[in-house]
């Protein structure tokens, strides 16, 4: 990859950092490893968050797992309705 791929990749994963930063929404967001493979679930909106790209996936799923958001083979959500 050239730098500008580089820097375009660092700048779309940064759009996620929220997702493994500590705040006061810390227990918001859980890894779901589904039969098709991890996904981030959002537990206040009961959704999972789309990231289309599988390499970005897997670094933001990365970062997650080094910042210890938490991972669950159940479903992560409220019940539905």
């Amino acid at each position: 990859m050239n730098r500008r791929e580089d820097a375009v990749r660092a700048d779309t994963v940064e759009e996620y950092a929220h997702l493994w930063r500590h705040d006061e929404h810390q227990l918001r967001w859980v890894i779901w490893n589904t039969t098709a493979g991890p996904e981030v679930f959002d537990r206040e909106t009961d959704c999972p968050v789309p990231v289309d790209d599988e390499e970005i996936l897997r670094e933001v799923l990365r970062r997650m797992r080094a910042a210890g958001v938490p991972e669950s083979d159940e479903y992560p959500g409220r019940p539905c309705g």
